[in-house]
């Protein structure tokens, strides 16, 4: 994955020159420091995507093989009772 850089020292700077207090400078730039760390990159995305993928692939096999045993046992009821009824 990748990362990115951002320059906390030079953030605060910056919200300083800008009129904002030591405190206020450093809670803003640590929030925001923060929340980098939670950023979804694009090869996280195509891999939650290809795995999601991946996932529907197995899912759609796996009721394809429910559908045709309820199918088969459905039949074989239908069969049975077309039987016992002549």
């Amino acid at each position: 994955m990748s990362s990115i850089t951002f320059d906390t020292l030079d953030a605060t700077r910056r919200l300083r020159d800008a009129g904002f207090d030591e405190k206020q400078a450093e809670a803003v730039v640590r929030v925001l420091s923060d929340s980098q760390e939670r950023l979804v990159t694009r090869e996280h995305f195509d891999f939650k995507m290809e795995t999601l993928g991946k996932d529907i692939q197995t899912l759609e096999r796996r009721l394809t093989i429910k559908l045709g045993a309820f199918i088969a046992a459905a039949t074989g009821v239908i069969i049975a009772v077309l039987r016992l009824s002549n």
